[in-house]
């Protein structure tokens, strides 16, 4: 070996999905320009000034720091239909997107905590009646697009101040196992004193079907009689929600 090669460095390993483009060190021109024009749209008027697509574009630029992303950013959108919905989709089903690797599932997921963090420190500890507005939305962020069917509980205590929200269980796209023994322990475990029941249907229609009605039954009597209420049963879907206290099913 030359001295010449002994002292010659090495090529950095290239994150999967992140190619670089042949003999650049900086970004070309027409990219970091728009790259550009897209921060600064963003920090003038906020997201509502970018299209679903350009707010995708910024989530993936630090993920592909020499690359035109926009192409990427229209592939996910036709897959999963909405910025909401890419940032939602399960890690498999990002893994099978041409170009998309770990880097830039890192950032979606990024986003997503941030945005489920953000709209779980606006319910947390505060009365669930005065922030119910909030509640719904936090709801919406966490649950509306995922695949399968997810089952939370918010529990309460005696002013109706939420303590905890805790997934039970995870099932299919149109089931998922509840046992009403499990609810009530855990609630005992927490002293909690009311519950709120929260579950999402993939198909993006709340109607409760003939199971979620017996299972609610189920689940508020046993419930009964360890002196707990059960204030609501709330399914949530991609665009809206059902409350089974409104709808009388409570």
């Amino acid at each position: 070996m030359t001295q010449q090669n002994a002292f010659q460095e090495s090529a950095l390993p290239l994150l999967h999905g992140v190619q670089p483009i042949a003999g650049k060190t900086r970004l070309p021109s027409y990219i970091r320009d728009h790259r550009k024009r897209l921060r600064d749209r963003f920090m003038k008027g906020g997201a509502t000034a970018l299209p679903d697509y350009e707010l995708l574009e910024l989530v993936l630029f630090r993920a592909i720091p020499r690359r035109d992303v926009k192409p990427i950013a229209r592939r996910l959108l036709d897959r999963f239909g909405s910025f909401n919905g890419v940032i939602a989709a399960p890690v498999a089903r990002l893994k099978e997107c041409h170009d998309v690797g770990d880097a830039i599932i890192c950032e979606l997921k990024v986003v997503e905590a941030a945005a489920q963090r953000l709209a779980q420190s606006k319910v947390m500890r505060r009365q669930v009646i005065s922030s119910w507005d909030a509640l719904l939305d936090y709801c919406q962020t966490s649950m509306a697009h995922l695949e399968t069917e997810q089952f939370r509980i918010l529990f309460l205590d005696t002013k109706n101040t939420l303590i905890a929200d805790e997934a039970q269980a995870r099932g299919t796209v149109d089931h998922v196992p509840v046992y009403p023994r499990e609810v009530v322990k855990r609630a005992l475990e927490l002293s909690a004193s009311a519950l709120i029941l929260v579950h999402n249907h993939p198909s993006g229609d709340p109607t409760p079907s003939q199971a979620d009605v017996e299972m609610t039954m189920k689940i508020q009597q046993a419930c009964s009689v360890m002196s707990i209420d059960l204030h609501d049963h709330l399914i949530i879907g991609q665009s809206r929600h059902l409350s089974f206290r409104s709808e009388d099913l409570l």
